[in-house]
């Protein structure tokens, strides 16, 4: 979508999306010169958010706690089972297979956070720990040799593999920062 399209519907809308926001950002990033119909609309815009004519629509942040509570009994059972085994068990695939098939649990705030863990911890947590059980078990009857992966990818510490899916699913949390919730 062009900036100028873009400028029509915000100015149609009343508000402008952090979609919309962001696409605008991409093209003004990409581009290597604008043209004079896309700084007009730039400007146009501009003033609009200016008198409030058009609202920027601030980008909401918000956890989903079951990833957590999946992710935390995940590492501990799968610690447990390459302390006194030789399996090497792949932490993502295992909390993937689990969230897929458990109620999201979102917050926005961390007491709304708190309010979820609690929430979990008394009605989910044995729903939780059943889901993580048949996602290992299953990935146990995976690396059976009549069954191959498409790609094999070389084992990495279960530290490292939890940091990266976290970094991946959090890259704009922070913990501190309170909003509505």
């Amino acid at each position: 979508m062009s900036i100028e399209k873009i400028v029509e519907q915000a100015l149609k809308d009343g508000y402008l999306t952090p979609t919309m926001e962001a696409e605008v950002g991409r093209i003004c990033d990409t581009a290597s010169e604008l043209s004079i119909e896309e700084y007009m609309a730039l400007d146009r815009l501009m003033g609009s958010l200016l008198t409030g004519e058009v609202v920027a629509v601030p980008r909401k942040q918000f956890i989903n706690v079951m990833e957590e509570l999946v992710l935390s009994e995940a590492i501990t059972r799968i610690a447990e089972i390459e302390a006194t085994t030789d399996k090497v068990l792949d932490v993502g695939d295992i909390a993937a297979y689990a969230l897929n098939r458990l109620p999201p649990l979102y917050a926005t705030t961390e007491e709304g956070a708190s309010y979820q863990r609690q929430k979990a911890k008394q009605e989910l947590q044995e729903l939780i720990n059943q889901q993580i059980e048949e996602a290992i078990s299953l990935s146990i009857d995976r690396e059976s040799p009549n069954i191959s992966p498409l790609l094999k990818k070389p084992s990495r510490d279960v530290v490292e593999q939890v940091s990266s899916l976290l970094k991946s699913h959090a890259t704009n949390f922070d913990p501190h920062e309170s909003g509505n919730g």
